[in-house]
């Protein structure tokens, strides 16, 4: 690890507030790289991982050059920085990191330094700035309205779900955390909503009045359900996805519609052999993966109660398996509420707790009495696959930072 690593991985964990004024101060510093990149703006409490996955890959299809820049991270830090599915390279980054570091010198004359995702907004909008994108897919860190993100100039923007999570940042109620993420309406702009309350929805259409911006509802603007897609102008039928689960169906359609919007602003044709070859081939790590060589156990970064809910409708789509799941989260979740989802939905499934390696994480002492606990996650999955039936499935899941450390350990593995 570089002496620049070392200073960025010390901001990791640190209270996620933001200051606007910090970043448009910064970004004057840095002659606005964010000026003029074709962003496509994507906000929401669970889905929007998904949804630029899905929607890379049609782009990618279409032969389009397309920067994606997500979080958190997978394998590596260079993850999150993207262009056609590569990795910023690691020199670039670390000359870039420098860059950030020097301006930060700067910057502390004003305002408090640099906070991690800060940095790595930055680092993105340099790099995305000299690499001639003819798309940048950028996913909002928390929110919205205040996130380090919403610096930008978008051409299309996504809200893809709205639920009670980060309330600590963002609000108590649905309605104020749908202020929050409806912030990144801009005026003009065309913005797709996916399945919400309707409270929620009415947050972001009197937003969207306001700033004169196109508003598409998924439900009743557009759909895909059962393989077809259908919106005011287009209609694609056998409709297959690369992804598990029937709410990425939610997610493929928000990504279809905001293809077509933007097909439709550069006169491209849609061929829709790609679109299906390109929703069927799409893969986002974490999300309902597979992982083992028996292919029994499943990864899922399910991390707030909505994201739980899915993942235990899927298990309950299941029919004569015998589950068991693997469950750790941040302690600054309210963890005990999924916990309690899981067993009064799946009373027969096996629930275990354990701890990961992250700071944050919780501990023994932090777990129910009544469910069962590991101190060695990776004993606990060695022997489940020792002793597991031909009908036997394991989900790990609680938080996308336990996910990508045990995603990590089969990736050493196998």
């Amino acid at each position: 690890m570089t002496i620049l690593e070392r200073w960025l991985q010390t901001k990791q964990g640190q209270v996620y507030r933001y200051k606007m004024e910090k970043i448009h101060y910064a970004l004057d510093l840095l002659e606005h790289p964010e000026k003029n990149l074709p962003v496509v703006h994507v906000a929401g409490t669970n889905g929007k991982g998904s949804t630029i996955a899905f929607l890379t890959n049609l782009l990618e299809a279409q032969g389009f050059r397309v920067g994606t820049f997500v979080s958190p991270h997978m394998v590596t830090v260079y993850d999150r920085i993207c262009i056609n599915g590569i990795p910023i390279p690691e020199a670039r980054f670390q000359e870039l990191l420098e860059r950030v570091f020097l301006l930060e010198q700067e910057v502390e004359q004003v305002y408090e330094p640099f906070r991690y995702f800060e940095v790595m907004t930055l680092v993105m909008l340099l790099y995305f700035k000299e690499q001639a994108l003819d798309f940048a897919l950028v996913e909002v860190g928390i929110g919205g309205l205040l996130d380090t993100t919403n610096v930008v100039d978008p051409l299309v923007t996504i809200i893809t779900s709205i639920g009670l999570d980060h309330q600590d940042l963002l609000g108590t109620c649905l309605e104020d955390i749908a202020e929050q993420k409806a912030g990144i309406i801009k005026r003009g702009i065309p913005v797709l909503v996916g399945l919400v309350a309707p409270t929620a929805f009415e947050v972001c259409r009197r937003r969207a009045d306001l700033l004169q911006a196109p508003i598409f509802r998924e439900g009743v603007d557009f759909s895909l359900k059962d393989g077809i897609f259908t919106n005011m102008t287009s209609r694609f039928e056998g409709l297959k996805l690369g992804l598990l689960g029937r709410h990425q169906e939610e997610n493929a359609a928000l990504a279809l519609q905001a293809f077509g919007l933007l097909m439709a602003e550069r006169k491209c044709p849609i061929d829709p052999n790609m679109v299906r070859q390109a929703l069927e081939t799409t893969t986002w790590a974490g999300r309902l993966e597979k992982v083992g060589q028996q292919g029994k156990i499943y990864l899922d970064g399910a991390h707030n109660l909505p994201a739980i809910e899915r993942l235990v409708e899927f298990i309950q789509s299941l029919s004569g398996q015998k589950v068991t799941l693997l469950f750790s989260a941040l302690k600054r979740k309210d963890f005990r509420e999924m916990l309690e989802c899981i067993k009064k939905r799946l009373p027969s499934a096996e629930l275990v707790l354990t701890s990961f390696a992250y700071d944050g994480g919780i501990e023994e002492l932090d777990c129910p009495d009544d469910l069962p606990y590991v101190a060695d996650y990776a004993q606990f999955i060695q022997e489940w696959e020792m002793n597991a039936k031909s009908d036997d499935r394991l989900f790990i899941t609680g938080s996308l930072y336990f996910i990508s450390e045990i995603r990590n350990d089969f990736l050493k593995n196998s």
